[in-house]
């Protein structure tokens, strides 16, 4: 049982507390970088498990798995999702006080109702639990995205890319507002 995530976590005092419970938490989200794919966002990718969403081109994970000292193979590699998530899940334990920790804990708990902390303990029966619950309509990459009251996003894009995915985005209002922003690779 996870019990560092209170509804309280990471506000330390009461003015903290009565500034997001009062104020922040009921406001949208404006999210002026992230590294979404803006193909996902315009096709309302439904994804088949959680190493689609948590570890395709996050160079965070990725990062943290390497000086870990796992194999390519399981993080960029041809290994199945599966394999890769259960690495991830090998690396997770050593991340306390790393944002990594946190982030993984909270997405669990906010977009799959699991409150436990990810080590190879459990691993294979998140995966199990997270990639059914992705075949909702509810947990697409819009549906994730609202979920979470995103009202508008700028992803980070190729300064060549033909924003063909941005136009398609803006042509749909059901979709969150989603802005290019340009960064050189």
């Amino acid at each position: 049982m996870n019990t560092f995530l209170t509804k309280n976590f990471l506000l330390k005092n009461d003015f903290a507390e009565k500034l997001y419970h009062n104020f922040a938490k009921k406001n949208p989200i404006i999210d002026y970088h992230n590294h979404l794919p803006p193909d996902q966002i315009a096709n309302d990718k439904q994804f088949e498990n959680i190493t689609q969403v948590w570890l395709y081109g996050d160079h965070y994970k990725w990062r943290a798995m390497r000086a870990f000292g796992i194999d390519e193979k399981y993080i960029t590699g041809n290994a199945t999702d599966k394999e890769k998530f259960l690495k991830w899940a090998e690396v997770v334990p050593y991340t306390i006080k790393n944002p990594l920790f946190h982030w993984t804990a909270l997405e669990l708990k906010a977009y799959f109702d699991i409150d436990e902390i990810l080590c190879p303990e459990n691993a294979e029966e998140i995966y199990e639990k997270t990639s059914k619950i992705l075949q909702q309509k509810s947990h697409s990459a819009n549906g994730l995205l609202k979920m979470q009251n995103v009202e508008s996003l700028c992803t980070t894009d190729d300064p060549a890319d033909s924003l063909e995915y941005h136009i398609a985005i803006q042509k749909d209002a059901s979709k969150v507002q989603t802005f290019p922003t340009f960064r050189p690779r």
